[in-house]
């Protein structure tokens, strides 16, 4: 297939938290600095250069760690939030970047079913689409700074990364909080897409009882193949299918190999078809799969698939799901009609 005429969605980029921490993402990956967190592979050159049409684009506050001045109050957290929402807003004056509240500013391709003509090279060229996704709730001090947030452009949540005021998390086993289920309906009141990545597995099946709004992991793997709490077991996936939701996959390495080979050799791409095939395997179907690679976050070039060094690489993966023995048609599906989609069904008209 041409690969010139894929649309690409990658739903999970930390692009505000690396710029505020000093990556200048406004430049290619190449021209960056390399620091703590390794050689940086995303700017926003790299992510149009790849035919990449759309990402969720996150908001994040690192808990206290070693290698972050951190938060220790919701307000703290809240203030951090507000200033990478700001970074955002700035790039959106500068034409760099567009906010997609809607299901009516999403792009297509003409490989679509929908039609349109949004190519690898117009992409190139153009603002990039993004959709806001809060990694992590506990910038919202109470119920009411939904609405606010929701009129900035939020329009996707994930109660926990770690362990938060809402949810157990990665790590920290535990259902959500009372403060957890509020905040569950506040988000449902108004349509926000739940992101059950790094909910811990009480959270998780709790959040699915109690709502029956979109739901959607953006950037997790199987557990079935790397056997962690971060990982999403064959009965969370299966959860997810029912439900309409799309799992983005994560191009960690730490998340794509097995226990017995990480550290021991670099992640491939042929790794991340094993996670593709394993959930398309529970699905009976290729359309519950998708790319959330997170190739940014808190990680380096020497932590992802070797083949790609930049977001400009990302055609390459659909190189390896046609090797892998994917359908023109599914492959396109995996890397960006899945995405489209879903947000078509589930964002606000």
């Amino acid at each position: 297939m041409r690969s010139d005429s894929l649309l690409i969605v990658d739903a999970h980029l930390d692009l505000a938290y690396n710029a505020l921490r000093g990556r200048n993402v406004l430049l290619p990956a190449r021209e960056q600095t390399a620091d703590d967190e390794g050689i940086p592979t995303v700017g926003f050159p790299d992510v149009r250069a790849g035919g990449v049409g759309l990402i969720c684009a996150t908001v994040f506050c690192q808990p206290d760690s070693p290698r972050a001045s951190g938060y220790k109050t919701a307000q703290e957290a809240h203030v951090m939030a507000w200033q990478q929402m700001q970074w955002y807003q700035r790039q959106v004056e500068a034409q760099v970047f567009d906010f997609v509240r809607g299901s009516g500013n999403l792009p297509v391709s003409s490989t679509s079913p929908e039609g349109g003509q949004n190519t690898q090279g117009q992409i190139a060229q153009a603002t990039v689409k993004a959709i806001l996704l809060l990694e992590g709730a506990d910038a919202l001090r109470t119920v009411q700074d939904v609405q606010p947030w929701f009129d900035a452009g939020l329009r996707i949540v994930g109660l926990a990364w770690k362990r938060t005021r809402y949810a157990g998390g990665t790590g920290a086993p535990g259902p959500l909080t009372a403060d957890g289920v509020a905040l569950v309906k506040a988000l449902d009141a108004l349509g926000i897409i739940h992101d059950t990545s790094h909910l811990a597995e009480e959270s998780f099946w709790q959040l699915l009882d109690l709502s029956d709004g979109p739901v959607i992991a953006s950037h997790s793997n199987c557990r079935a193949l790397v056997p962690t709490d971060r990982q999403l077991s064959d009965e969370m996936i299966k959860a997810l299918i029912a439900r309409g939701g799309v799992i983005g996959m994560n191009f960690y390495d730490k998340f794509l190999l097995p226990p017995e080979e990480y550290g021991k050799r670099r992640a491939t791409l042929a790794d991340v078809v094993r996670h593709v095939k394993h959930i398309t395997d529970l699905a009976g179907s290729a359309n519950h799969v998708a790319l959330g690679t997170d190739m940014d976050g808190g990680l380096g070039r020497e932590q992802i698939p070797q083949e790609i060094t930049t977001s400009a690489d990302l055609p390459r993966v659909a190189d390896a799901l046609s090797a892998g023995g994917f359908s023109d048609d599914d492959v396109c599906k995996i890397m960006g009609r899945n995405w489209v989609a879903f947000f078509q069904r589930s964002l606000p008209r």
